[in-house]
């Protein structure tokens, strides 16, 4: 159970990179808007909003300039992780998949248990994958829906092929929902389900050091 945690939380982190432009996206048919995703609206707004509560995590720590000059592109990671997430529950959906709070609340529990307690926890999502404590939820989340999506189409995430099924999935989710993304945040990829033109460095310590469960959350 742990390997399959562990793996899906590296493809999740891979899968965050950092589609058609948006061109009319923050003009007079998409005004505000980050980017839409299945004609659904992300508001730049919301997209602010999870960006200040990271910095405001990060600003309380001990460690706040360095895991600030770490996270420099933490818009742009914060929009990728929006989308995915909405990618993801398309794909879970279309495969049947369905996640009870029950679960969510164990596999919380059992994260932060492996990673010595919630506040290690918590520390550890901020440090590795810019994630505010109350984007926990959503992070743990991502990891158990991803899992559950790769047990429902039979794909082994221990594997490159069991990887690269879960990622055609996800390709074939985010097709159908024509992501259109606001220029200034880059531009959308279907094939490698992230965000294109947008260099995040800082996320990809997580594979390696990581909380071994929830990558993550993802953007």
């Amino acid at each position: 159970m742990h390997r399959r945690r562990r793996t899906a939380l590296a493809l999740s982190v891979a899968l965050l990179g950092a589609g058609p432009l948006l061109a009319a996206c923050g003009s007079e048919a998409h005004p505000g808007a980050a980017a839409v995703v299945g004609g659904d609206r992300i508001p730049v707004s919301a997209l602010q909003a999870q960006v200040k509560d990271v910095r405001t995590a990060q600003q309380a720590s001990p460690q706040a300039a360095q895991l600030i000059k770490n996270t420099g592109q933490l818009s742009r990671a914060k929009l990728h992780g929006l989308i995915f997430d909405r990618v993801l529950d398309r794909a879970a959906t279309d495969a049947g998949v369905n996640v009870t709070r029950k679960q969510l609340q164990d596999a919380r529990a059992a994260m932060a248990q492996q990673a010595g307690g919630e506040k290690a926890f918590a520390d550890m999502l901020l440090q590795q994958r810019g994630v505010a404590p109350d984007q926990i939820d959503d992070a743990v989340r991502e990891q158990v829906q991803l899992t559950a999506l790769a047990a429902a189409t039979g794909a082994d995430l221990s594997t490159p092929q069991g990887q690269a099924s879960v990622t055609k999935t996800l390709t074939e989710a985010s097709k159908k929902l024509k992501i259109d993304v606001n220029p200034r945040y880059g531009t959308w990829d279907d094939k490698a389900i992230q965000l294109a033109d947008t260099k995040t460095p800082w996320i990809a310590q997580v594979t390696k050091n990581g909380p071994q469960e929830g990558d993550a959350v993802t953007g």
